[in-house]
């Protein structure tokens, strides 16, 4: 199949929001969600979306590393080995900003997982119940 770039670039755009397309219509949304309803949690989204940026880029920082270290042929030494606990630490950070974006506790994440995790392998771990879950488990 041959793709003429500018004929995708158009049906990028065209299966695009505008609320990523256009500034306005980001700044109708943001202020949009500052207006929270009843049965909505309480979210700071600024932050939500500083967290959400932030953890993709710290996250390609530490796979980065392993990257190299895996298929690149560069050693693990303590140099490196620090540079990758940086980066969790960094992941981390912005994993607590996340958590206090959404106005909930670190142990609540971990409690959730838990939860979730026993329930999708309550027999410890097995390949084809990551594969093939049941409704409802995300």
């Amino acid at each position: 199949m041959k793709v003429d770039l500018e004929d995708y670039r158009d049906f990028v755009v065209s299966v695009t929001s505008e609320e990523s397309l256009r500034h306005s219509k980001f700044i109708d949304r943001m202020s949009g969600l500052a207006y929270r309803k009843i049965d909505e949690p309480e979210v700071n989204w600024p932050q939500l979306l500083t967290a959400a940026i932030g953890l993709s880029a710290e996250t390609g920082e530490f796979a980065e590393i392993i990257k190299k270290c895996i298929f690149q042929g560069k050693e693990m030494t303590e140099h490196t080995h620090y540079h990758a606990v940086r980066e969790l630490g960094d992941v981390m950070w912005y994993w607590m900003q996340a958590v206090h974006a959404l106005n909930i506790t670190a142990n609540e994440v971990i409690e959730e997982t838990i939860r979730k995790l026993e329930a999708r392998y309550p027999g410890g771990f097995e390949a084809t119940r990551s594969e093939n879950r049941q409704e409802g488990d995300i």
